[in-house]
């Protein structure tokens, strides 16, 4: 049996890699892995939570699941189910100082309506959904043949910003979650976004040590979702309240509250992978808030600091601090919040707005915020501190982060010989187009932990060693040439983000994926494809949350992995997060973790017999080396 990893000091060591050091092996030679994978792929998608996608997901024979339907929050066919008040989603009041428990709570007799959102017709001036199907292929080759169709359909036929009318009874839907499809809207169909931001998605959760019980002892309630969504939305900038103001007024309605259904063929590829190989019902956003955050976290195993670009700590603009102080005369819409706005906060300052309520309720647990005194820490989405070709990318934007020395996986496998590589699609039309002005140009910089960094950035030979297409990716499986690990990223046109893209089309990226890594038996038979979410996009989720720090963790996402040694249909419930991603890789390798501080330090859990899915020795998440088999591999041909 492999041995456990333990934590001595504040540094997790593993016996079997100090034993392979202590044995001599040559400083030359990277380690080899402990198991049969000797390539771990991560494909991100953006902006799910897990009850949004497989909230009525029914496992095979002998497994359990933890999700809308189990918990008898709603019925097979999507309808309100018996315990459909534990959902419930209540209004509130703030409008003095920022809280992450707003008093005055009265559940919505019916919830705002959900709005519209996403492309309104076919050939948006956007350029999605595509004018042509030739023009589509163009922009996007890199779909599984049969979801080339997806890209020129599910124009939602609507102005943005009305209550979605192809939702059945829009303006009368009980006050919890509400099946987004039906025969009037499909699952091909464009849909809303909902807000995801950090200070935003700490209310939404609703979490108190009052609120604590022995089955959900963080007290997290996750039952004002809409109403953050009605009240700031996606953020003030800064600017004073509209006149008028009103449950339209900031685009989304309840949008968090749709899900997916499953049941009557939504997310068809998904659920069949679920079937076939190990899904994960315990896997958390590492961050409250959005993409950019939660993919430094899977990089650097920790949150990023401001810095004057060379290492040194300092402070950012004042315009760029967040402030989510109520304005006078207002419920809940903020000084200083935005995507051009408010990202960073020095959560070592309880004084500074904000961060009272986060670290005043992390103390009444026991829980340590891991705020190094004044840092200011990136909460949000901002440009990374370079462009493509290693220039600095603030000449474009005064809304980027500083170029960064902060220690990342990629530093961790270097030094161990290991190979390593992101493939963020769109990459090679990026480089020469740093502001987007191609409009086929949709990568995502922000996704790219890399990009951050001065190390690979600023030296072109680790650019290209480290950096690349997704071109590069598929040469490499082919030539059985694979990096050990492979971080992925889809353009914006797949990625799945609600409103931008659709999640029929990152299954359609995906399928592709594995497709041509199975053809390679070689390649296949030593590999880990862990599927993952950037995190919840806002979605509602009824899954426990564990606070590991004052940045999260957050809500559920959706999470596969597809390996000879996941096969079987199983469910696996250990309590994890990105971080446990960089933990499996230093497991597999017997490396060191990160850096002191990280959370790939943090123990792996242990539960009660009654509870699988709360640690009882938190803070704790999961190395996810008991998803797998490795015993007994099984080929594609028998999956």
């Amino acid at each position: 049996m492999l041995a456990e990893w333990q934590v001595s000091a504040g540094h997790v060591t593993n016996p079997i890699r100090d034993r392979r050091v202590a044995g001599g092996r040559s400083g030359t030679d990277p380690p080899t892995p402990i198991t049969p994978i000797q390539h771990v792929i991560v494909v991100f998608g953006e902006n799910r939570s897990f009850d949004h996608v497989f909230g009525t997901f029914v496992p095979r024979e002998g497994q359990t699941v933890h999700n809308l339907l189990s918990e008898g929050i709603v019925d097979v066919n999507g309808a309100a189910g018996p315990n459909y008040k534990k959902a419930h989603q209540f209004s509130a009041l703030d409008t003095t100082l920022y809280t992450i428990t707003p008093g005055g709570k009265t559940l919505y007799p019916v919830l705002p309506a959900p709005l519209s959102g996403g492309n309104e017709f076919a050939s948006d001036p956007g350029g999605e959904p595509f004018a042509t199907l030739t023009v589509a292929l163009e922009a996007e080759p890199n779909l599984a043949p049969s979801y080339n169709q997806f890209l020129i359909t599910g124009a939602t036929g609507l102005p943005k910003r009305i209550p979605d009318t192809r939702i059945p009874n829009v303006n009368d839907l009980p006050p919890g979650p509400f099946q987004l499809t039906s025969p009037t809207l499909s699952y091909d169909d464009y849909a809303n976004s909902p807000v995801h931001r950090f200070y935003q998605m700490w209310q939404q959760t609703d979490c108190a040590k009052g609120h604590a019980t022995a089955t959900n002892p963080s007290g997290c309630k996750s039952d004002l979702f809409p109403w953050v969504e009605v009240t700031i939305g996606t953020g003030s900038n800064g600017s004073p309240q509209a006149s008028g103001f009103n449950d339209l007024s900031t685009g989304e309605g309840s949008t968090s509250m749709g899900f997916y259904n499953v049941l009557t063929g939504d997310v068809p590829y998904l659920t069949s992978l679920a079937h076939q190989y190990t899904l994960l019902d315990n896997m958390h956003q590492s961050v409250m808030g959005g993409t950019g955050a939660n993919h430094i976290a899977l990089g650097y195993g920790d949150a990023m600091a401001y810095t004057n670009g060379d290492g040194s700590i300092a402070t950012p603009p004042y315009n760029q601090i967040e402030n989510p102080t109520p304005q006078p005369g207002t419920n809940n819409w903020w000084a200083e919040d935005g995507y051009s706005g408010g990202s960073y906060t020095d959560c070592s300052d309880t004084l500074q707005p904000g961060v009272a309520p986060i670290v005043n309720y992390l103390s009444r647990l026991g829980i340590s915020p891991n705020c190094a005194p004044g840092n200011y820490y990136l909460l949000n989405n901002y440009n990374p501190g370079y462009n493509g070709d290693g220039t600095l990318a603030a000449q474009y934007s005064p809304f980027t982060i500083p170029p960064t020395t902060q220690r990342h996986i990629g530093d961790v496998l270097g030094e161990a010989r290991l190979s390593y590589a992101f493939f963020g699609e769109d990459w090679n039309l990026y480089v020469p187009d740093p502001t987007g002005q191609n409009p086929f140009d949709a990568y995502c910089n922000i996704c790219n932990p890399f990009q951050y960094a001065t190390d690979i950035m600023t030296n072109p030979a680790q650019r290209a060693a480290h950096i690349g297409d997704m071109n590069v990716f598929f040469k490499h499986v082919q030539n059985n040439t694979l990096p050990n690990v492979s971080i992925i990223q889809p353009s914006g046109f797949v990625d799945g983000h609600p409103a931008s893209s659709k999640i029929d089309l990152w299954e359609g990226f995906v399928q592709n994926i594995i497709t041509k890594v199975q053809a390679n038996p070689t390649v296949w038979n030593s590999t880990a494809i862990i599927l993952i979410f950037d995190e919840g996009g806002g979605y509602y989720d009824s899954g426990y949350i564990q606070p590991v720090d004052f940045f999260g963790d957050g809500t559920r996402m959706p999470s596969l992995i597809v390996s000879p040694y996941t096969a079987g249909g199983n469910v696996y419930h250990g309590y994890a997060d990105h971080v446990s991603i960089d933990k499996f890789i230093e497991r597999n390798w017997s490396l060191p973790t990160i850096s002191s501080r990280s959370r790939d330090n943090l123990k792996n859990p242990t539960y009660s017999t009654s509870n699988p899915y709360v640690p009882t020795n938190s803070q704790a998440i999961d190395d996810l080396f008991g998803a797998f088999d490795f015993s007994t591999p099984a080929t594609v041909a028998e999956k």
